[in-house]
């Protein structure tokens, strides 16, 4: 009989959660770089050269695409936060011991991954916190020429705290992938072959 590679229950929930905050992460940046080489809405008047322009999706699809990738990201990322509750919990208590001298200093791996994972919540929460500025007021993806308002700060101070928040994210998230990057293919590669690799009977 051939037997599959074993993979852990615990260790395959984690993996379907970050598959999916991958997914969700990739159909969040795509469309805010659509946002990005588009800032400004199709309106007819005057000169808009980039009127009736269309990039796969209409406008309202990408805002849609966005928001609701935007939201999805979050929710499983607050999923994700729990599972490695542990971690971020002992972390926490080292760096206390460390700033008080009461504990030696950390390792570089350890270091890395503290500063980058610190980074990505960071980002995050600041990404996600002026996304709701536009969840409240989608007219202001559709048309930021025009007069938007105003809470607690401008749309032009919404707009470069949400982009170079969510660009600050996406690049410690890449780095954090890269990092575990022999984790991510380790399992998946078991996990596939536990899908599609045949379970041979013994005296077949």
């Amino acid at each position: 009989m051939k037997k599959h590679p074993v993979v852990s229950i615990p260790t395959r929930n984690n993996w379907l959660i970050d598959l999916f905050l991958f997914i969700s992460g990739v159909v969040t940046f795509l469309s805010g770089i659509y946002f990005l080489i588009f800032p400004v809405g199709g309106y007819q008047g005057g000169r808009n050269p980039i009127y009736g322009i269309v990039i796969f999706f209409e406008r309202h699809t990408w805002t849609d695409l966005h928001i609701w990738g935007s939201i999805a990201m979050l929710i499983v990322a607050a999923i994700h936060i729990p599972i490695h509750w542990g971690w971020i919990v002992t972390m926490s208590k080292r760096v206390v011991k460390i700033a008080a001298g009461k504990s030696k200093k950390m390792n570089a791996s350890g270091r890395r991954n503290l500063v980058i994972n610190s980074t990505i919540a960071v980002s995050a929460l600041v990404s996600g916190l002026s996304g709701i500025y536009f969840l409240f007021f989608p007219e202001a993806l559709h048309h930021p020429s025009l007069s938007n308002p105003s809470w607690l700060f401008s749309f032009a101070v919404w707009d470069l705290i949400h982009t170079w928040s969510s660009i600050l994210m996406v690049a410690s998230a890449v780095l954090h992938f890269s990092i575990h990057w022999k984790w991510v293919t380790k399992v998946t590669t078991k996990i596939v072959q536990n899908i599609f690799s045949p379970v041979k009977k013994s005296g077949s």
